[in-house]
């Protein structure tokens, strides 16, 4: 049995390749670059692009955590062309969205698209759709280490983030053991909390007091740019996210808890678990 890890240098793929490495099964991980990937010893780390899967090193992958190349329109039509050169393959776990739970319009669609190719290929399939990443916390990260400060807009925004290892976990159980083909688990993390609250759980984490300041919409997309160097684009979507979440608060779903047994990990804990970013060096 080999399983394919693709965007296995991403913040849910590396986590999926440690955590098999860990279970000591074998791993073929796949990357543009692997001279640039630093993954765990024990991992086949090999090159290859889903916009070519032709190219692909496929030969004898029986499972594959699978990614929608979300940069582009061909994204279904990128997956249909993996699965039909995958000739061994009988599991795929596929990173989907909770905007597909939530049938959230201009967020959900690819995303689905690609959960319908993989339904109709034939393999046993899993879909895995988190929401928020504890990881986009990193935005903050800058105030947090220099000066000690969450600086963020809608102050009452309500978010569920999960941990990208809770992710990984659910992506692992699904590849690894029966009983979950045919099921689409919606992943948030185990608290639902408001951005005070959120610099709140930074302060337990880090073991100092974390401070909240509001920003306007304005102030928040203009520090995303140049601070963090985020495109337009994708600062209008951090903060639309935030907005919605304003008016629409985020929920705790089960599902972790179900497939694994227990609780998922706080933001407390990926901020302890982050420290060195998140800690000014000394």
């Amino acid at each position: 049995m080999t399983i394919l890890v693709t965007g296995s240098t991403g913040t849910i793929g590396r986590s999926v390749v440690e955590q098999l490495v860990a279970a000591g099964v074998p791993v073929r991980a796949l990357t543009r670059d692997p001279a640039r990937a630093d993954l765990p010893a024990g991992a086949e780390v090999v090159a290859g692009d889903l916009t070519r899967p032709a190219d692909l090193p496929l030969a004898g992958v029986t499972a594959a955590y699978l990614i929608a190349v979300v940069e582009s329109d061909e994204a279904p039509a990128h997956a249909e062309a993996f699965l039909a050169a995958a000739p061994d393959l009988r599991r795929v776990a596929f990173l989907s969205s909770s905007a597909v739970t939530a049938r959230r319009p201009g967020s959900y669609e690819l995303h689905r698209d690609v959960e319908r190719v993989v339904e109709a290929s034939g393999v046993a399939w899993t879909h895995v759709r988190p929401g928020e990443f504890m990881a986009n916390k990193l935005v903050w990260a800058r105030g947090i280490r220099e000066e000690d400060v969450v600086r963020a807009p809608f102050p009452d925004s309500v978010g569920a983030p999960v941990h990208e290892a809770d992710v990984a976990e659910v992506v692992v159980h699904a590849l690894l053991r029966d009983g979950h083909e045919r099921r689409a688990y919606t992943l948030s993390g185990p608290e639902a909390l408001t951005h005070r609250q959120q610099a709140e759980a930074f302060a337990r984490g880090l073991g100092r007091p974390i401070r909240f300041e509001r920003l306007t919409y304005g102030q928040a997309r203009a520090a995303l740019i140049r601070d963090e160097g985020l495109p337009y684009d994708v600062a209008e979507y951090l903060l639309g996210y935030m907005a919605q979440h304003a008016e629409e608060p985020a929920a705790v779903t089960p599902d972790f808890t179900e497939v694994t047994g227990r609780r998922g990990r706080t933001l407390a804990e990926w901020a302890a678990d982050h420290a060195a970013d998140l800690t000014r060096e000394s």
